[in-house]
Formats: C-alpha cells, structure tokens, sequence
C-alpha cells in the first residue's frame, strides 16, 4: 500500500524506535525518586524537555508533558478559562478547529461558560478583524496554526496582537505545523500551544502543552504535584524519550525536509490537475502546509473514491463523514462555504519523510482511475 494520510499519523523514526526501545529496558523507575534510578529516569525526561523546547523555540521550564494533542487542546483551553475565570467566562475558537478543541470548548460550555466560534474566510483563514467582534468577557482565543485537513495556515501572530491589545490570553494548537514548518511560539504571540510527536515521527501517546512563562493556568489532572504542578501523574518516560529526540531531529532537518515536501506537494497537485481538469484544490489561495494537499473531485463520492483508491493500493483520508450510508460534509469545508455537493467529493493527500516521487506518480494513476469509477458508481451526492 502506498500510505499518504501524514496527517493523520506519519511513521515513528527508526532512531526513536531504538530510544524507546531502549528506554523501556533500562529506564524502569519512577522519575519523581530520589534514588538513582529514579534520577536516571528523570534526566532523561529532563533532556527531553529541551528538545521539545528547541523544535518551538520556548524555555525548557515552559514544557508540559502530555498524552497528545487532545489532551493539550484541554489543558490548554480549559486550564486557561479556568485561571482565568474572575476576568471572564467566555472563550472564542475557530470554526475550523480540530475536534479537540471544539470538544474541550463543549466542557467549558456545559459549565456555564460562553463559546463564540470566529468565522474563516473562503480561503480557510480566520480574518484578524474577527477579534475586534470578540463578545465581552472573552478571556481565551484559540486558532490553530495549520489546519489538518487543508494545510491552510492561519495568520496566528497578528491574531495574538489583537487578542492582546483586548487582553485575551491565544491558544494555538500546532500540532498539524510541527515538524513541516518552522513554529516559533514566541513569534506567534502564543500564550499556550500544543504538539503531538506522533505528526513527526515520535510515538503516539506523547506530546506536549506550552505554557508561556506568567500565562495564567490550573492544571485538568490534580492530586499530585508533576510537571511543575501542572500535570498530574507519573511521566511516560519511554513516551517523552521518543518524543524528544523525535522533536530534535525534526527541528535539525526542518529546511530540507520542507522543500522536498513542497516539491511533492506540487508534482501531487500538477498531476490530478492534469487527470482530473475540473479538480477543486481547496485553500489553494491561501498559504498551506508544504505536504496537504485537499481537493474535491466533482460527481465522485469521497466514500466510493476511497474504496476504489484501496483497491488499486492507495491510502489517504475523505474530507467528509460517512453515516448510515450518507455523506456529510466535512465542517471545516462547510465552514469555509464549500457547497455540499463538492465538499462531499473531497480527500486529504498528506505527504510525510517516507513518501517517494514514484509513490506519488503512482498516486497520481491509481487517482485517476479511480475517479472515473467513482463517477460511473453514482452522483456523487
């Protein structure tokens, strides 16, 4: 099979492979001991710590360890509500934000908390202006940096000096931006954000929340006093381990591997254009991850063109939902006022570190075929 849904999760490195392989065999003590042991175990979460920091450019001490994205996107917004809830109760999200955070906002929605959800424009961005229509008492902004199903990255930086100027506290879940393009959190004004190692070749199970040094926060797992009082429960070590050296050889091969993903972006883009003339790319307008591509291929049913990919050896993801046999448009394609009847014909192509030009060649033969019996098959509705 020829695997091209990077986003969803890419291949653990081999190199991370042997760390926590490593990790698992000689690393079996709790890191809170004070035995050396337990020292050991702590110094590798330790080293850890500064490379996740070094792949975002933040203070080791601003690294939270967590599960993953999900758990970061709850941390981040709910921790943040939370130690912000004399100045407000009401956050804001993106329409387009990933599940997780739609999720986390629906906690805080059952507690009695206010949810505004920012428009995006038809090109998949959030406007800047869109701040200045914040209701009153909005404490946290969340934008992700790049969006997991079109690559579209959003205009973070100045939509955290806006939130600023308000005195609204910006989240951003970066988890899809990670290791593809250079993420610096002090650039982009972020007060928290998040990463999940298995987007760029760590394991999955581990990420990372970051908490800016003085950004308000109380910790979602209580009792004990790990990570700095911010996460309870004993660390992953073997998790962190691979995660961490995940995040320095990410952070070491960032510019080459960007480039190559970028030339295989276009080679990927250039061709179902060929094969499929009236293909929609969608967010095309719009700066994007350099390895997404999110097309829609008008009277071909995402679901059917799915079966028939895997039939000719392909992987890759629908831009819609499947359910009792109907197909629901994506609501990130919605979001951005994609008509149904095309959003329900859209895949994600991702690329990622093992992915070949005569993979995508490849691609690009099974694609068409494919298109042509999807067509055949129905409507596309």
């Amino acid at each position: 099979m020829i695997y091209l849904d990077h986003n969803a999760s890419t291949a653990v490195r081999p190199e991370v492979v042997e760390a926590v392989r490593e990790a698992l065999a000689d690393l079996p003590a709790n890191p809170s001991s004070a035995h050396p042991d337990g020292r050991r175990a702590r110094a590798a979460v330790e080293r850890a710590r500064e490379q996740v920091a070094g792949l975002v450019h933040v203070h080791a001490d601003e690294v939270v360890f967590t599960s993953g994205g999900t758990e970061g996107d709850h941390a981040g917004l709910i921790g943040a509500a939370w130690a912000l809830e004399a100045r407000g109760r009401a956050v804001a999200i993106s329409a387009i934000e990933h599940h997780a955070v739609h999720g986390a906002a629906a906690v805080l929605a059952r507690a009695g908390f206010g949810v505004a959800h920012v428009p995006v424009g038809a090109d998949g961005r959030v406007p800047p202006r869109a701040v200045e229509a914040l209701p009153a008492g909005t404490t946290v902004l969340a934008v992700m940096l790049a969006n997991n199903e079109t690559g579209v990255l959003q205009p973070v930086a100045e939509l955290a000096r806006r939130a600023r100027a308000r005195g609204v506290l910006l989240l951003c879940d970066a988890v899809q931006a990670a290791g593809k393009v250079p993420v610096d959190a002090g650039e982009l004004g972020a007060d928290y954000l998040v990463v999940s190692g298995h987007k760029f070749g760590g394991p999955k199970g581990a990420g990372a929340l970051i908490v800016r040094r003085g950004a308000p926060f109380e910790p979602l797992f209580r009792g004990t006093g790990h990570e700095g009082g911010r996460r309870g429960g004993t660390e992953n070590v073997p998790g962190i381990v691979g995660l961490g050296l995940a995040a320095e050889l990410a952070a070491r091969e960032l510019d080459a591997f960007g480039a190559r993903l970028l030339a295989l972006r276009g080679r990927l883009e250039e061709g179902l254009r060929a094969a499929v003339p009236d293909l929609v790319v969608h967010g095309a307008a719009a700066p994007r991850l350099p390895n997404t591509v999110c097309a829609s291929f008008p009277g071909a049913r995402s679901d059917r063109l799915l079966r028939e990919l895997e039939a000719r050896g392909v992987e890759v993801s629908g831009g819609a939902a499947c359910a009792s046999g109907r197909v629901e448009p994506s609501p990130v394609l919605t979001a951005m006022g994609v008509p149904r009847e095309l959003a329900v014909c859209a895949l994600r192509f991702s690329a990622g570190r093992t992915t070949t030009g005569d993979e995508v060649d490849a691609v690009l033969a099974a694609t068409g075929e494919a298109v042509r019996a999807a067509r055949a098959a129905g409507d596309g509705r």
